[in-house]
């Protein structure tokens, strides 16, 4: 037992530092692995670098130097050297117009002449306030190298616009051929640095150009332009402000701080402040000796990061596999048998889940064809209830049809009755004066009595019109034409009563989305109403109203009877719920309206007249019309 103990220590002992081996090996191999991606990562990263910071240079030098021959070329013009001659004695606004329109073809910021004093006599922007006309610029570098006859080069701060530029100068010469000719003024031509500091903006990197004291005068991030590399002295700051390059601005540090240097163009750095705090980048410098600007390239460190983790990773991941490999091995042999009985049981196993699924899977079965056929029955019965309520709603309406004829009757018998006493009384004098040999007499009664059928006939046609059954399509149907359609079912009810009707409408025709029978019988219901209302009523009054928006129609039916009761407008369109006396009505009319404007598309409101009186409107989507609807289709058909 003692020497079991023993051997079981020495055992856990070799473990440990087994372990203790492996973990040293795996650490030590993923930091060698991890320096060498480093390495690799940097050399790609600092050539890619290299590539990018060529181009963006080339594309610097090549916006400024499209433009280096444009002062020569207007220090020639016949117009500048007229004017300079005597500029006192000229009016100087053809050449500022010259001038602005050189500026806009060649696409820069300004173009101005200066005299032999450094005045400035005209400019392209002589039209803003803060123009560059009066100004004097004897202090600047372009000025001096003009005026002593050379080509000149300037870059800083405008002192009027406070905007960066790059500034190209030529003289200008009355006289060069004498021999001590001196220049008599200077063209100066200011272009901007915007568009190629946007263009920087679209690359996974930070591009600076600083000058030859450290200051960043371009960089795409804006927060890092005119700020220093490495802080100024009070001296330098003085000096930088005396020569008025950059105007008054403050000139902070940068806040750039070096990690490592790799070579003499090449090191890692940070920020410790602004917009890039915290963030480390390769930097990589390139001299622009032409324009005595360094460019630096600033391109995130994260790849190589990433490179790093990834290499240490995978390392650390084949360094385990390959000592997880021996133990792996043997592991294997003391396994396989463990395995083979577990497979057997898994196979039992399965094959009982497989039985059991099997019985799950028919019961399952058996229940969704039940359940299905139960569904479908119900939706067989569903449809047959919905037919029957169809056929059930559609006799309902031809049943108030039918009821409001009824209503009708009595005026109808009239209107009726008045037409077949005239034809009679006609008939007669007809043949009495036939009998008498007055044949021309006669026939002027058999076209009364022609006239009298005709109007019969059209009673008749009303009724006929009014009874037939609605379709299912919606077309464009005009509102007024369904009140006149109505009143003249009224007529006879309408003089009985001495219903004064008002119209409020516009004097065009009004269209909505609709079926032309059911409104028709919606209108008629309400009128109908309206009629019964103001039975006992001393001076009843009608009043139809139409009112359009945009994309609906508003229609308004009120009458001067004794209005709805307060308590019972929010149940006058519940069916059989009537006001009227017992035998005068079942209380399903504006039931049946209400459901017809609601499969219109619309709706019904129903309440009181300010003046007194019940007032139900009518809501429907409207409809351009059919002429405004087949000039919509022509262009297309024609297409």
């Amino acid at each position: 037992m003692v020497g079991s103990h023993r051997l079981t220590r020495r055992q856990r002992a070799w473990r440990g530092l087994l372990a203790g081996l492996g973990l040293a090996g795996l650490a030590l191999c993923m930091w060698q692995t991890a320096q060498v991606a480093r390495e690799q990562a940097l050399q790609d990263l600092r050539r890619d670098a290299e590539n990018e910071l060529r181009l963006s240079a080339a594309s610097l030098v090549g916006h400024l130097s499209r433009h280096d021959y444009l002062p020569e070329l207007l220090a020639s013009r016949e117009m500048v050297k007229r004017f300079l001659s005597s500029p006192d004695s000229q009016n100087p606004m053809p050449l500022n117009l010259m001038l602005d329109r050189f500026r806009a073809t060649a696409g820069v910021s300004d173009i101005y002449l200066l005299d032999h004093q450094a005045d400035t006599l005209a400019a392209s922007n002589w039209h803003r306030s803060d123009t560059f006309i009066g100004e004097n610029y004897h202090y600047r570098r372009y000025y001096k190298d003009a005026i002593q006859g050379r080509r000149g080069r300037f870059y800083g701060l405008g002192v009027q616009s406070m905007t960066r530029g790059y500034y190209f100068s030529a003289p200008v010469w009355l006289n060069e051929t004498a021999p001590h000719a001196t220049p008599d003024g200077v063209m100066v031509l200011k272009v901007t640095l915007d568009a190629v500091e946007q263009s920087w903006a679209e690359q996974d990197a930070e591009l600076l150009v600083t000058d030859r004291d450290g200051i960043v005068f371009m960089a795409s991030q804006p927060e890092l332009r005119l700020t220093a590399m490495t802080p100024l002295s009070d001296a330098e700051r003085e000096a930088l402000h005396a020569s008025r390059r950059y105007a008054e601005e403050p000139l902070p540090h940068a806040g750039i701080q070096e990690i490592e240097r790799r070579d003499s163009r090449t090191r890692l750095v940070d920020f410790s402040s602004g917009p890039l705090e915290g963030q480390h980048y390769l930097s990589l410098t390139r001299a622009m000796p032409d324009l005595e600007w360094d460019m630096h390239i600033l391109k995130p460190l994260t790849p190589v990061v990433n490179a790093q983790w990834i290499s240490a990773l995978l390392a650390g991941g084949l360094y385990g596999l390959v000592a997880l490999g021996g133990g792996i091995g043997w592991q294997r042999l003391r396994l396989r048998r463990e395995r083979e009985r577990f497979a057997e049981r898994e196979r039992q196993t399965l094959a009982r889940v497989r039985d059991e699924l099997e019985r799950n899977v028919a019961k399952r079965t058996h229940d969704l064809v039940t359940t299905n056929q139960r569904l479908s029955d119900e939706i067989e019965e569903r449809r047959r209830a919905e037919s029957s309520l169809r056929e059930t709603r559609d006799e309902l309406v031809q049943a108030a049809k039918l009821a409001v004829l009824g209503q009708l009757a009595a005026g109808i018998n009239h209107e009726l009755n008045q037409p077949l006493s005239a034809i009679r009384a006609y008939a007669e004098n007809a043949r009495a004066f036939i009998e008498r040999g007055r044949a021309e007499t006669a026939d002027t009664n058999l076209e009364q009595i022609i006239e009298l059928t005709d109007r019969m006939s059209e009673i008749s046609a009303q009724l006929r019109q009014f009874s037939r059954k609605s379709g299912d399509t919606l077309s464009a149907v005009s509102v007024p034409s369904c009140f006149d359609y109505a009143l003249r079912l009224f007529q006879a009810r309408l003089n009985e009563l001495g219903v004064t009707v008002e119209r409020q409408w516009q004097a065009e025709d009004i269209w909505v989305r609709a079926d032309p029978v059911r409104l028709e019988q919606v209108l008629v219901n309400l009128i109908g109403n309206a009629l019964q209302a103001m039975a006992d009523t001393v001076t009843p009054h009608l009043s139809l109203t139409i009112e359009t928006t945009p994309e609906q129609v508003y229609i308004q039916v009120a009458d001067s009877g004794p209005g709805i009761a307060e308590s019972q407008i929010s149940r006058v369109f519940e069916p059989f719920f009537t006001t009227k006396s017992t035998g005068s009505g079942l209380g399903l009319g504006l039931s049946i309206s209400g459901r017809i404007i609601d499969d219109l598309g619309g709706r019904i409101e129903a309440g009181n007249a300010p003046g007194g009186g019940a007032l139900f409107t009518i809501t429907l989507p409207r409809d351009p019309g059919p002429k405004a609807r087949r000039a919509t289709e022509e262009p297309s058909t024609h297409a």
